[in-house]
């Protein structure tokens, strides 16, 4: 049953949809201290947990009503639970929190800070991009940053910023979107299917024109959780997913043709291929990583489909060292995949 949607009294600056399946050892984490922040609501999504999941998010909802509603649905996956939390949030801008992970709460308050005063001055933007961290267990966090690549402290289009390095990766953890742009460009994102966050950045990035950057280490990533999606192990036995995934990310490209003609800013349309050919890499080197006879006919069928989809994206993928060495054959290719595995995993940040 869904939760009803609250009315009246201001609109939130900012609504935190957080999609929660079976998450009750995590979700108390990612939700303390969050109600206590002006400007902020929270979107709990149990999606159909078999857990405690739902009373505990009941719990916060009852404590804290003017802050926390939860909808409680059926398992949708990932995608369904996001999409349950968008079409329910009520503020100008919206961020995702999966349910394992938590927010920086001085970074928060910097970032609604900033959202004040763009308010206050009349101006909007499409997107804010903050840092973010890799909370790696047993390893030393490491923070994704953008400095070099994004102005900070003003509104900017995308001719004034650099190119995205091999370490750039505009993971949703460092995105927030208006909530206006992502219901106009018609965002719905695939039910019963992992990993699709990347298109979570590549179909609403297509639309952002205006942008903010607060270089703060907003969102803390956290990887190394027992049946992960993103364990190596876990995604090649849900290589399937990230296949489909992947050919929607390739399909909500924009034309190669519309770039060349400006209809697409440059550095949008390089930021959008910097991201594509990640997940494709990835993907290519997790079908190989599974060596089966069906896994290496699956990876064939992925590049003939690239190719004739898109030749232009094959041809720049087969130039790159990623591309290339995910794409092999035989056991030295074997084992330049392993090693393209590794480093295309880091690129796009699943590790």
């Amino acid at each position: 049953m869904t939760a009803p949607a609250q009315t009246g009294g201001a609109t939130p600056l900012l609504s935190l949809v957080v999609p929660a399946y079976n998450a009750q050892a995590y979700l108390d984490r990612a939700l303390t201290g969050l109600p206590a922040i002006a400007g902020v609501e929270v979107i709990v999504v149990d999606d159909g947990s078999t857990d405690g999941t739902g009373t505990i998010a009941d719990r916060w909802a009852t404590r804290h009503p003017e802050a926390v509603r939860v909808i409680h649905q059926r398992n949708r996956g990932h995608g369904g639970a996001i999409n349950a939390g968008l079409a329910d949030a009520r503020g100008t801008y919206v961020k995702i929190l999966d349910a394992d992970d938590w927010l920086d709460h001085s970074a928060l308050r910097a970032l609604l800070r900033d959202l004040r005063a763009l308010r206050a001055s009349g101006d909007e933007v499409d997107a804010y991009f903050t840092d973010f961290v890799h909370e790696r267990s047993g390893k030393t966090p490491r923070v994704a940053r953008f400095d070099t690549v994004f102005p900070s402290g003003r509104t900017f289009t995308w001719d004034e910023t650099e190119r995205f390095g091999r370490r750039h990766v505009l993971m949703m953890h460092a995105i927030v979107y208006r909530t206006a742009l992502l219901r106009r460009c018609g965002l719905v994102l695939p039910e019963h299917t992992f990993y699709v966050d990347n298109l979570f950045v590549v179909e609403p990035l297509a639309h952002v024109r205006r942008m903010r950057y607060l270089p703060v280490p907003l969102y803390r990533y956290f990887i190394g959780r027992e049946g992960q999606s993103v364990a190596p192990e876990v995604m090649v036995r849900r290589v399937d997913q990230q296949l489909r995934v992947t050919r929607l990310a390739i399909a909500a490209l924009p034309p190669h043709e519309s770039a060349a003609r400006g209809e697409v800013p440059a550095q949008l349309y390089r930021a959008l291929l910097h991201h594509v050919e990640g997940v494709c890499a990835v993907t290519s080197a997790t079908l190989a990583r599974g060596g089966t006879h069906a896994h290496m006919e699956q990876r064939h069928r992925f590049w003939r489909d690239v190719r004739s989809q898109s030749p232009w994206l094959y041809t720049r993928m087969r130039r790159t060292l990623i591309g290339t060495t995910s794409n092999l054959p035989g056991q030295a290719g074997r084992r330049a995949t392993t090693l393209a595995y590794h480093v295309a995993r880091r690129v796009v940040g699943f590790s």
